[in-house]
């Protein structure tokens, strides 16, 4: 059960401003002055990183409106703490909030390579691309220290695996060896999100990624590699972001990006609370008007889970943002067909057998 702080305010680093309980905690706390001892507060909450002994590390998804069959999520939590996270709400399966634990308490998979050979080495696996980062971003700080994500790189680059990566870190810029291997045999596609150009406008709401010049630096760098990388516009926030998108797509096809697509803000669960807060905090005077023009997207609730529209929206204004969004790209000359298409399955070679096995045709 995790314990709320006593009040609504932004802490050093940390997007969410409060830490509510699960929804599926039994019992509830709340923080009550009696008028005798009062805990001091805070201005930080420090990072804590314990093992997470999964059984597995394929996850397989069945969601029609996904450009991928099969998953890889290094970690739960995610430091960088955006507070639009469509991932926060799986912290209340550990018993844990989405606010503030989700962005400190952090798990890393234990022995995710050993994992990650197992199944691929199972008689009846079919290969397919592997998508790293649609959960939490695979680079986000903790990686620097626990390599999770370089060890399954290494054991699809050793398999001839296709996989495709998305993430708002330039730390991925460390394993261009890895990707500079697999894209020789077309078996990589990176995504890098982008959701704004202006540097306060991402440390409010990200306030643990990369810079945005950082992040077009990683574009640059993985496109003149040689490796197919693309920008992810996303999430699109009414009155907030979305201005900037036809400015994140000339900037992104400037640093050599190829390919684009975009997702409009959802607000699942524990989030609308969360980003409300946020608004109050960030945005006070337009924080009504924020969530109107929302609300006016997802047939007039604060989310819309319904496949085909939790992406992009409906009504007017989603369908405005469809249109801006397809012309800019026409123009730019981007490509905007999923990530994995026409990625290679037939370079795969399951672990265990030798590359004696292979040549021999065995």
């Amino acid at each position: 059960m995790s314990l709320p702080p006593p009040d609504l305010r932004a802490l050093k680093g940390r997007a969410a401003l409060s830490n509510p309980a699960g929804r599926f905690d039994r019992q509830t706390v709340e923080a009550v002055d009696d008028g005798w001892y009062t805990e001091p507060l805070h201005d930080a909450v420090p990072t804590t990183v314990e093992p997470d002994h999964a059984r597995g590390i394929l996850q397989k998804n069945s969601s029609p409106d996904v450009p991928f069959d099969q998953s890889i999520n290094p970690y739960r939590g995610c430091e960088h703490g955006c507070i639009y996270c469509y991932a926060r709400p799986s912290h209340a399966y550990l018993g844990l909030s989405a606010g503030i634990d989700f962005e400190t308490r952090l798990y890393y998979k234990v022995d995710a390579a050993g994992l990650l050979r197992a199944e691929l080495a199972r008689p009846g696996y079919v290969c397919r691309p592997v998508a790293i980062g649609a959960n939490t971003d695979p680079y986000q700080p903790i990686e620097r220290e626990y390599r999770v994500t370089r060890s399954v790189l290494e054991v699809l680059a050793q398999t001839r695996h296709p996989v495709t990566l998305i993430t708002k870190s330039a730390l991925i810029l460390r394993d261009l060896d890895l990707l500079t291997d697999l894209a020789r045999d077309d078996l990589v596609r990176v995504s890098v999100s982008i959701t704004t150009l202006d540097s306060g406008t991402k440390r409010a709401l990200e306030p643990r990624t990369a810079s945005p010049q950082a992040r077009l630096r990683a574009v640059r760098e993985l496109a003149a590699a040689g490796i197919p990388t693309g920008v992810l516009v996303a999430p699109v926030i009414p009155a907030i972001t979305d201005q900037e998108m036809e400015a994140i797509l000339e900037a992104a096809v400037g640093a050599g990006a190829t390919r684009a697509h975009y997702i409009v803000l959802r607000l699942p669960y524990e989030i609308k609370d969360l980003f409300r807060q946020w608004l109050g905090e960030h945005f006070p005077q337009r924080a009504g008007h924020v969530m109107s023009l929302i609300r006016s997207m997802r047939a007039g609730r604060d989310n819309d889970p319904r496949y085909g529209a939790r992406m992009r929206g409906s009504g007017p204004i989603a369908d405005l943002l469809s249109t801006r969004f397809r012309i800019a790209c026409q123009r730019l000359g981007i490509d905007t067909s999923r990530s994995d298409a026409g990625q290679r399955t037939d370079c795969f070679r399951a672990p265990g057998k030798s590359s004696a096995q292979f040549e021999l045709g065995f």
